[in-house]
C-alpha cells in the first residue's frame, strides 16, 4: 500500500524557509501571494495490512517533531487519509 505522509509547521512556529520564499516571490513581481508555509512529503510503500495506528506511531516517533510540526496521512488506493493532531 502507498502511503504519503505530509508534514507542516505549526500555526505559530516561524517558518524562515517560508519567509525567503515570500520575500523571493515578491521580488519576481508576484505580489498576491499573502504568506508561504514550507513543508515536506515523504511516500512510502507500506504492508497492505498496516494499520493506522502503527502509521501513526510512525509520524509521532520519526517522521514528524510533534512539538513543532503536524503531519496528515494518506493513503494513495482509495482509503480514507488519518491526520495527526488537528491544525
Amino acid at each position: 500500500m502507498k502511503v504519503r505522509i505530509l508534514v507542516r509547521l505549526k500555526p505559530g512556529v516561524l517558518d524562515p524557509q517560508g519567509r525567503a520564499v515570500h520575500h523571493s516571490l515578491e521580488g519576481l513581481g508576484f505580489n498576491d501571494v499573502e504568506d508561504v508555509r514550507i513543508g515536506r512529503m515523504i511516500e512510502m510503500e507500506v504492508a497492505d495490512g498496516t494499520s493506522d495506528e502503527t502509521l501513526q506511531k510512525m509520524c509521532e516517533q520519526l517522521l514528524a517533531n510533534m512539538v513543532i510540526e503536524d503531519f496528515a496521512i494518506e493513503k494513495l488506493d482509495g482509503a480514507p487519509a488519518s491526520v495527526g493532531e488537528p491544525a
